[in-house]
């Protein structure tokens, strides 16, 4: 269950900021940088020029170590998007066969082993997940650019089980092991932490890295995909590929100038201005998929943004032009209990990941549940707006009418305990449609908006809306 410990309300900014374009005078390696998107780039003079020479095939791997997208996929996602928009095609590579593995990158520890159930469930879903996504972000560049360019391209994906599942071990020596070189990979950085540390590291993560190299090289042999998109922590990865293609196709940074030649880029790993990592592993993963998060929370998660993060994360997670971005900043700055910037930066993901009708049900539900005039909520708009959210709890008209408010809370979870209930109650903290009540407040006729439901709050932040049975 998602806990957020500080919600805010809706706020919707007083200055107009029109959706403009994307602004095209610089190149694609200058917006990425502009936008904070790039951490490393191999020989980025050249890659600039190969970019403008023609339409490229870019990748980016997605290991499923879990059955959706997180908000920490967001930022190579876009970067891909980016690519999109300037005519080059891209591939999000599923990592069905890696997934097995485990990527020691990043990780003091190895890496749990998942099953091959589980693995094939989380291939499937996060498939889902991707090809949603680009669906969403494609109609979201689509009604902010009126005519984008028509060498914009769907994804391809796809997932690299389909060319290790059939590929055996000698096979697989004769043409990695042999280019492979033990130095080089003892050489990297997520194999030094690890050795350096008491665990020590496993054959299985520590050969890794020519998994993935692999996943390159049959990308370019097949697709002609010369570029590989990753977080910083996949540098050391990244350069395998290209130190694998460079020596079985003599295409990769070291070959001959005449040669076509393959390039790496990193992004930044993201975090919060405090330093808090994104993700599964870090036990703070807001889904991409609404049955595990849904449009209200992942809404909420943003309207809470820091003003030292909100910048930062305008940038890399819209495409709000840069001049459009620093208005608002300044705006923001001018009157920061209103929280522009946020309540843009919530619209524009939100809608980037689950439509506008998802920003709407966001909007809607905090409305529902923290204003104090609710009188004129629409029963219907409601129960719609929370159709399959946890917060909404169907009951009877005994059950409604019979039961004290402290009650309902003690039954439906909303709240841990009768003794809980009832501290709050003497703190004056349960409420009824915006109200407080005391313990032995009952819900009456005249209590039901629209002649439907009722909504509840036990504290700051726990809230619950019950509606009548039909």
């Amino acid at each position: 269950m998602l806990v957020l410990h500080r919600v805010f309300r809706c706020v919707t900014p007083k200055r107009s900021y029109a959706r403009r374009g994307l602004a095209t005078g610089a190149g694609l390696l200058g917006e990425l940088t502009s936008r904070g998107f790039i951490s490393q780039i191999t020989k980025p003079e050249q890659l600039q020029s190969f970019l403008q020479d023609q339409s490229r095939v870019v990748y980016s791997g997605i290991d499923p170590t879990a059955d959706s997208l997180h908000v920490g996929h967001i930022l190579p996602m876009m970067c891909l998007v980016h690519f999109q928009l300037h005519g080059h095609k891209v591939i999000p590579l599923i990592g069905g066969a890696t997934a097995l593995i485990g990527d020691p990158s990043g990780r003091s520890t190895e890496r749990p082993h998942m099953d091959e159930v589980a693995t094939q469930k989380n291939m499937l879903n996060l498939s889902a997940s991707v090809k949603r996504f680009f669906e969403r972000a494609s109609d979201y560049v689509g009604k902010r650019m009126p005519s984008p360019s028509a060498s914009y391209a769907p994804p391809l994906v796809m997932n690299n089980i389909e060319w290790f599942k059939n590929l055996g071990v000698l096979e697989f020596m004769r043409v990695v092991g042999t280019a492979a070189r033990v130095n080089s990979m003892i050489a990297r950085e997520s194999v030094q932490s690890r050795l350096n540390s008491q665990q020590g590291i496993s054959f299985s993560e520590f050969s890794y890295q020519l998994l993935q190299a692999y996943d390159f090289l049959v990308l370019h042999k097949t697709t002609g995909c010369t570029i590989q998109i990753g977080g910083s922590d996949q540098w050391g990865n990244i350069i395998a590929g290209l130190e694998l293609i460079g020596r079985t196709c003599g295409t990769s940074d070291g070959a001959s100038e005449n040669a076509e030649r393959a390039y790496g880029i990193t992004t930044p790993l993201l975090t919060t201005s405090s330093g808090a990592k994104f993700g599964k592993s870090a036990g703070n993963a807001i889904w991409l998929n609404e049955e595990l998060t849904t449009a209200y929370d992942f809404y909420q998660f943003f309207i809470k943004t820091s003003d030292a993060d909100v910048g930062r994360y305008l940038k890399l997670f819209t495409l709000l032009p840069l001049e459009q971005i620093q208005q608002v900043l300044e705006d923001h700055s001018k009157r920061p209990e209103e929280r522009i910037a946020q309540a843009l930066l919530a619209d524009e993901v939100t809608e980037l990941v689950h439509t506008r009708e998802g920003v709407k049900r966001a909007k809607l539900i905090t409305r529902v549940l923290f204003d104090t005039n609710v009188t004129m909520l629409n029963a219907e708009e409601v129960l719609g707006a929370l159709a399959g959210d946890r917060r909404l709890f169907t009951i009877s008209a005994d059950e409604m009418h019979g039961t004290t408010v402290q009650k309902l809370t003690v039954n439906h979870g909303v709240t841990k305990s009768a003794s809980a209930a009832k501290s709050l109650v003497a703190m004056r903290g349960l409420y009824l449609n915006g109200q407080t009540v005391d313990a032995h407040r009952t819900v009456q006729p005249s209590d039901l908006i629209d002649g439907r439901l009722i909504i509840v709050r036990a504290g700051r932040d726990k809230h619950a809306v019950f509606a009548l049975r039909a």
